[in-house]
């Protein structure tokens, strides 16, 4: 059982405050989804958890501090991140991206990649930055997930991709969370955080100001209204 909780987090850059008092927990086997429009903290949240800002307040998985520890540290107990500009290797192949990431002993193979993701297995010589958009978030979940991660950290997987690509990451990030992996997610679509995510938190100027079940959130066009659409940004 793998849960991570968020408590009372602040991070900055430089001067600017961002996160002021980021509250989320993450329950075992559960997706969680944070929504906000741009500049809400969805990012900054995710890379402060990953020890990658400077932050305050405490982030726990299973009740194991996390918060003041190195990002390789945090890595090793169990945490991955997918950023949104992806980071894969684009001069290295498919497989040397998922080799050099493998831990051992992790369930997770480059050869059980392939079987997840069928269009890698396809590319297994190709260079990464030779494949599409799409393939390239599909790599870097695969990356991730050589780890053997405890969560998975996911930051914008599904943007700037066509529709096909999304639902077929829609369809991943289903698979994962049936196998109980525990997943935070960051998306701007509404849509794939309702087909995916269990509960939606919803950031603005830095606060958690929502939260709630996917079927409280199809009722809360009020709270989609104030808090994500530009009109009343």
């Amino acid at each position: 059982m793998t849960e991570l909780v968020v408590r009372h987090l602040h991070a900055w850059y430089d001067k600017s405050h961002i996160l002021q008092g980021v509250d989320i927990q993450v329950p075992s086997g559960r997706t969680v989804a944070i929504l906000g429009r741009n500049g809400a903290g969805k990012t900054t949240t995710l890379r402060s958890i990953m020890g990658l800002v400077r932050s305050e307040g405490a982030v726990m998985l299973d009740g194991e501090p996390l918060a003041g520890l190195a990002t390789h540290e945090i890595a090793r107990r169990g945490l991955a991140l997918v950023p949104e500009d992806r980071a894969i290797f684009t001069t290295l192949d498919v497989r040397e991206n998922l080799s050099i990431a493998y831990r051992k002993g992790s369930p997770w193979t480059p050869d059980a990649a392939a079987e997840l993701f069928p269009s890698l297995g396809r590319r297994w010589r190709s260079a990464a930055g030779k494949l599409s958009g799409g393939e390239q978030q599909m790599l870097a979940i695969a990356r991730a997930l050589m780890t053997n991660p405890r969560v998975l950290l996911l930051d914008e997987p599904t943007e700037g991709l066509a529709p096909v690509i999304v639902d077929q990451l829609v369809e991943l990030m289903l698979s994962l969370k049936a196998r109980g992996l525990t997943i935070l997610l960051v998306e701007q679509s509404i849509k794939v955080c309702r087909a995916v995510a269990d509960t939606h938190a919803i950031l603005d100027e830095g606060r958690v100001v929502w939260t709630g079940s996917t079927a409280e959130l199809a009722s809360s066009a009020d709270v989609l209204a104030r808090h994500l659409t530009l009109e009343n940004a």
